[in-house]
């Protein structure tokens, strides 16, 4: 019988090790925080729940706009929807913790071992986890990342702060200064905007989400200023000092911003030091994670890695996909490379923005040939009824054959929406196959199907 240790608890260690122990594997999973690791217990499941919670909050104050008014606000306005945050806070924990605790059952139930520990390996096929040392067939490395510090902006868990230290906060932040524009920040910076928080969001770039589709990003940033909140881009944060009350941030070019509190979203480093991985062979790049390949092998032999701690791309969704395709090829079951084309994102804002497959960026930039189309949600009839006016349904497809390439779906819940487009590019399925699908009336898939329709191939059909 194969013998697998994984180290590490998340997405990449424990979906991996579920698909190990059913094809009979002896499985052991070393993991020192939880089962569901940091994205459970830290990160995503946290910061979605929270967000969640926002979303809710958000409907509230627009409802008015629908014919719906609350009692207790002055001519008819909404009135005060308020916000309870260490009970918001108390959800946020318990459901991370219960989502921990189901996965550990799953886990167990198929057989395999927890280890509460640190692991690390003492060579490629021995691995020390806490008193322990086990010697192993097949090792995968799925340690994750750690939000990355400034020096000149040490967290301090009251007033400075890093996102998996947000839940302890008693109060609402008066005045929150987010750091950094990309997708956290961004999601944060929405959710506590909507919560009630006043917000600024120091972007070093001249756009929020410098890396996403730029019409997404565009869409969201008038959104926030609507909402109130105040964006500051291309203003690089050098410092952030404690005040008597609250914190400073010192920009590069010496302007400052003052609030109560600050977010620091500047990044992720990989948890790999320390734990034996070079001195057994593993190859390390520059910035310290893992280098590995489609079939998410390292350098030595015998051990794989998976999830944050590749930097492939840092999604639950593509942690879980190398897990088990790392164990597959392990395992000898047939197994086909990571193809990150088909990978489907989404970002977690109000409204949400979710892609796949190819970017516009590089239809611009000429890379790829493709036909595209942006259809605005607010001519869709049930974006209409629900007073959603901002976002839009955009799909690319190749110019002769039609083949859908990919697209950008920026709406409530867009999360969902992508489905259909990522079925589309994962089988490669052509924009008048997508149009002679039907689609509910009225629905905001609708306008998915409305874009492939005016995407068809003159003279083709199916």
């Amino acid at each position: 019988m194969t013998r697998i240790v994984i180290i590490g608890g998340g997405p990449g260690g424990y979906e991996s090790a579920l698909v190990a122990a059913q094809l009979g594997a002896q499985v052991t999973m070393v993991e020192q925080d939880g089962p569901g690791g940091a994205c459970v217990l830290t990160d995503c499941v946290p910061s979605k729940t929270l967000i969640a919670t926002s979303v809710r909050k958000q409907a509230l104050l627009d409802a008015p706009s629908l014919g719906v008014a609350f009692s207790g606000g002055p001519d008819g306005d909404a009135g005060v929807v308020g916000v309870d945050l260490p009970l918001v806070n108390k959800r946020v924990k318990e459901l991370a913790q219960a989502q921990s605790a189901d996965i550990a059952t799953r886990v167990e139930a198929e057989g395999v071992e927890i280890i509460k520990a640190r692991g690390r390996l003492v060579d490629p096929q021995v691995v020390r986890a806490g008193d322990r040392t086990i010697r192993a067939d097949v090792v995968l490395v799925a340690t994750g990342a750690t939000p990355r510090i400034m020096p000149t902006a040490e967290p301090d868990g009251e007033r400075i702060l890093t996102w998996r230290q947000l839940y302890d906060l008693e109060e609402l932040p008066e005045h929150l200064i987010v750091i950094g524009s990309g997708v956290t920040g961004a999601e944060f910076a929405g959710a506590y905007r909507s919560l009630g928080s006043e917000v600024t969001l120091v972007s070093s770039r001249d756009r929020m989400m410098p890396n996403e589709d730029a019409d997404g990003a565009e869409v969201l940033e008038e959104v926030y200023r609507r909402r109130g909140m105040n964006v500051m881009g291309r203003s690089r944060a050098a410092s952030v000092k404690r005040t008597a009350d609250g914190v400073v941030v010192t920009l590069e070019d010496g302007r400052t911003a003052e609030g109560s509190h600050a977010l620091m979203t500047v990044g992720m480093i990989p948890n790999t030091s320390g734990m034996g991985l070079e001195e057994a062979g593993v190859q390390l790049d520059r910035g310290g994670f893992v280098k590995v390949d489609k079939v998410s092998r390292t350098s030595a032999p015998g051990v794989y890695a998976a999830g944050d701690c590749t930097g492939v791309l840092m999604l639950a969704s593509v942690a879980a996909m190398q897990g088990r395709i790392a164990v597959w090829h392990a395992l000898g079951e047939a197994v086909q490379p990571l193809r990150l084309s088909t990978v489907a994102s989404n970002i977690f804002t109000d409204p949400e923005i979710a892609a796949v497959g190819v970017a516009q960026r590089a239809i611009e930039a000429g890379e790829i040939e493709a036909n595209v189309v942006k259809l605005p949600l607010a001519t869709n009839a049930r974006a209409k009824m629900q007073g959603f006016n901002d976002g839009f349904v955009k799909v690319f497809c190749r110019p002769h054959t039609g083949i859908v390439l990919g697209g950008v779906i920026v709406a409530p819940r867009a999360s969902e929406l992508i489905l259909a487009m990522s079925v589309a590019v994962q089988q490669r399925l052509t924009v008048d196959q997508l149009a002679h699908t039907f689609a509910v009336y009225p629905s905001l898939s609708g306008s998915i199907t409305e874009a492939a329709r005016r995407l068809m191939q003159p003279g083709v059909s199916i």
